[in-house]
Parts: C-alpha cells; structure tokens; sequence
C-alpha cells in the first residue's frame, strides 16, 4: 500500500513558504502523493493553486485532491484548472472528486446546492469531453490547450458514488472513516467494477488525519474549528479520532493495508512542515 501525506492547505495559520517547505520535505521523505482537501466556505488555500506550486517545487511525488467540490464550479474553469496543473507538474494529477454535503459551499458561489448531484453527473461527462480535447459548446473551440489525460477518483458513499466511479472514475475515495467501516463499500466498487466489465481493478483511496509530536492541543483545535459546521459532537468526534503516536499511525497503516486500500493519505492537523518528517519516521521507516 502506498502512503501519501495531505498538504496543510486548509489549517488556519498556515503560511504559503510553509506549504512550498512541506511539499519539498514530502518528496524528499518518500511519500507517494500530496494530496489537499478543501471547501470553499472556510479560509482556506485553494486546492488546485496550491498543487501548482507544489508541483513547481518538486518532480516525482504525485498530486491529488482529495477531494475537490466540482459542482461548487463550472466545469470549464475546473477543466482548465486541471489540464494547467496536469501540463505543469508533468502528469502527476490526479482529481479526487465529490458532490459536497455543505450548503454555504454553493451559497458562496451561487450554485444551487439541491441539483448538484445532477450537476456532477454533467460535469463528469464534460470533463471527458473537454480532456479529450472536445469542445463543451458546439461549434466552439476546446477548452484545453491540448487533449490531456486527469485520472478521477470519485468520492461518496452512496449508490450514485458507484456509479460514477464506474462510469467515469479510476477509482474511488474515502474520507475520514476508519477501515472497518469502508471495507463493505470497497467491496461493492470492485464487484460493480468487475460486474460493468471495466479492464483492471479500481484504485482505492482513503483518508486519515494525524498530528504528531507535543501538538495535541493545537490539533484538536484546528479541526474543531474545520468541522464545526457540522455540529459540535461530529466535529469533536473527528477531532478526538486524528491519529497521534507513532504506534498509532502504524495500526492504521496496517488496518487500511488488510481491507485493500491502495493509497493511504495521512492528512495533518498541524501546518508545521516538522510534521511531515515526524510522520516519516512513523510510517515510511
């Protein structure tokens, strides 16, 4: 199984030479992909912006969002966005997708939060579209300089997310949950997978916060205050369940290996680049 490491793009206080020195320190450690999440109500740094850079940065570690709310965009701008990050970095991109679940999302970029599923099912094909080089308006030109290949991994846990992995995913992600509670639904995207006659197998990703060393406090804190739209108890609960000791680390590591993940991203709960050498140490030695 692969081990990635999130950028701390959405930890309040973290600054962009931060970010430049995590993403060098995670190449340099050995980490399979960088990979950010993000939302658009939260003072966070913009995904796609900040894999640019990291990409600028550095040469072989591969890039994810993990994962971006594409119906909170128009599939042109997205398209573009992608395709530039894609040329930029050398391929290196992949695009872990979503609908969102948060409304302030698409109040803020005056998209209709009750039709994004319908919304993503769109964006999806057009990203095929425009990928391939293929104009998004008839008689138009493409949207991209040249046809490009974005791999998608498509995030949720609903029939739909099934769906569109199969229609038009690589593969498929999981946020936040520990492996016990994934591997069914693992289960179901590789029967589905197998059962629409797709070549191969579909990459499985998940996701699980950290925060090492002395930092508990200031980790509780900043995803407390990441999840607290959904609530006091849920946003405690994901701030209590970041994983904090090396012995910690490396029985989630082994958890997510046993249910056939393919890529574990250890995304942090502190901005300090420090982290990444910490989790190294924990999970790549």
């Amino acid at each position: 199984m692969d081990i990635g490491i999130g950028i701390p793009n959405s930890v309040r206080g973290t600054t962009g030479p931060q970010l430049l020195e995590w993403a060098r320190r995670a190449e340099t450690a050995g980490f399979s992909s960088l990979a950010t999440i993000g939302r658009v109500a939260y003072p966070n740094y913009e995904e796609l912006t900040v894999l640019a850079a990291a990409g600028a940065v550095t040469e072989r570690i591969r890039l994810l969002t993990d994962i971006l709310l594409a119906p909170t965009r128009s599939t042109a701008e997205l398209a573009k966005q992608a395709a530039t990050v894609q040329e930029l970095s050398g391929g290196r991109l992949t695009l872990g997708l979503g609908v969102g679940g948060r409304e302030d999302d698409f109040l803020l970029t005056g998209r209709d939060f009750h039709s994004r599923g319908s919304v993503f099912d769109q964006q999806l094909a057009d990203l095929r579209r425009a990928f391939a080089g293929e104009p998004l308006l008839n008689g138009g030109p493409p949207v991209v300089p040249a046809p490009v290949t974005v791999p998608i991994v498509v995030g949720g846990m609903s029939d739909s997310a099934v769906r569109r992995t199969i229609e038009y995913g690589s593969g498929w992600t999981a946020g936040g949950l520990p492996p016990q509670m994934i591997a069914p639904f693992i289960e179901r995207v590789r029967a589905a997978w197998r059962d629409a006659g797709r070549e191969g197998a579909p990459r499985i990703v998940a996701l699980n916060y950290f925060g090492l060393g002395d930092t508990e406090e200031q980790s509780r804190a900043n995803l407390a205050d990441y999840y607290r739209v959904l609530g006091p108890e849920t946003a405690e609960m994901i701030a209590s369940g970041a994983h904090r000791s090396p012995e910690a680390i490396r029985d989630v590591i082994a958890g997510f290996a046993e249910v056939g993940v393919d890529e574990l991203i250890l995304d942090p709960s502190v901005g300090d680049p420090a982290q990444v050498d910490l989790l190294a140490q924990a999970a790549l030695s």
